[in-house]
């Protein structure tokens, strides 16, 4: 990416934050949700119990071998699938493997008359969450393994059927499309949504601004600092990044380790935006 030659104005002033810290994620794992779930005593319900049970075992074994009896009492079980690619799995092909196999028959448990149903509102349904995990898992997979722009249709796809993205691909999305530089797609991505409040839309928002030489690029470096002011230290490696839990608290030192794993390396491929960034926000932090 080329380096940005225009000169910029001077900072704004800073906006006051117009949110607390709040919980952004859902927890990684899905045993909670044997808790709400309405699953009745179909064989695929009786294995999904096993599957919560899983998910809580502490022991990989045995989280293996409970997605093994799962998978006995119902092959429809995409949970199980889903473990046995993050625990089972010996190779990145096993893996997408294991995925693919959660994608197909978790669409056969659904039944074709629940994407009509559900469409649009996909994971609000406790019994359609099976298999948006298998979806996201298999995008990742196709991802590492090279198959790219499925790996992108793939995330697209999960957005249409549920655009509220309770779990977050939006997120996923850009980094992948900023990742091998689609920048139109990422652009479209992210004018949609130009008003949320985060840290990952607001930072890469900033960073295709200064990529662009965009007029606006130091009031959107602005919001981007009045949502997460650890970012900037964190892609200069002035402020050491955190580990991070299956919650991520949005404005904290997690969310922004979150945001700099994702999305860092391409900040660092851009000559001088970490540095603009910090010189922009550094004013912001004086004032």
């Amino acid at each position: 990416m080329p380096t940005s030659k225009k000169p910029r104005k001077k900072a704004a002033a800073k906006k006051k934050s117009q949110m607390a810290d709040v919980i952004r994620f859902a927890p990684k794992t899905p045993a909670f949700e044997g808790f709400m779930s309405g699953f009745g005593g179909r064989p695929v319900d009786q294995a999904q119990d096993v599957m919560y049970d899983a998910w809580e075992c502490g022991d990989p074994k045995q989280r293996v071998t409970l997605a093994r009896e799962a998978l006995d009492i119902s092959p429809l079980c995409a949970d199980a699938y889903v473990l046995l690619a993050k625990e089972a799995a010996r190779s990145q092909e096993e893996a997408l493997a294991y995925y693919k196999q959660a994608v197909e028959v978790g669409a056969e448990a659904l039944g074709p008359a629940a994407f009509q149903e559900y469409a649009g509102h996909f994971w609000g349904f406790v019994e359609t969450r099976p298999y948006m995990r298998a979806r996201t898992g298999l995008g990742e997979a196709l991802w590492v393994t090279g198959e790219k722009d499925a790996a992108i249709q793939n995330f697209r796809e999960m957005l249409e059927l549920n655009p509220g993205d309770n779990q977050g691909i939006r997120y996923v999305l850009a980094a992948k499309l900023l990742e091998i530089g689609r920048m139109d797609e990422l652009k479209s991505l992210l004018e949609k949504c130009a008003d949320e409040y985060s840290a990952d839309i607001q930072y890469t928002r900033a960073l295709l601004a200064y990529f662009e030489d965009a007029e606006n690029a130091e009031e959107i470096a602005e919001l981007a600092w009045d949502t997460n002011q650890h970012v900037p230290g964190m892609l200069s490696g002035r402020i050491a990044t955190v580990e991070l839990h299956d919650y991520i608290t949005m404005g904290g030192k997690d969310e922004a380790s979150s945001y700099v794993g994702a999305f860092g390396g391409a900040w660092k491929r851009t000559p001088g935006a970490i540095e603009w960034l910090e010189e922009v926000t550094g004013l912001l932090e004086s004032r």
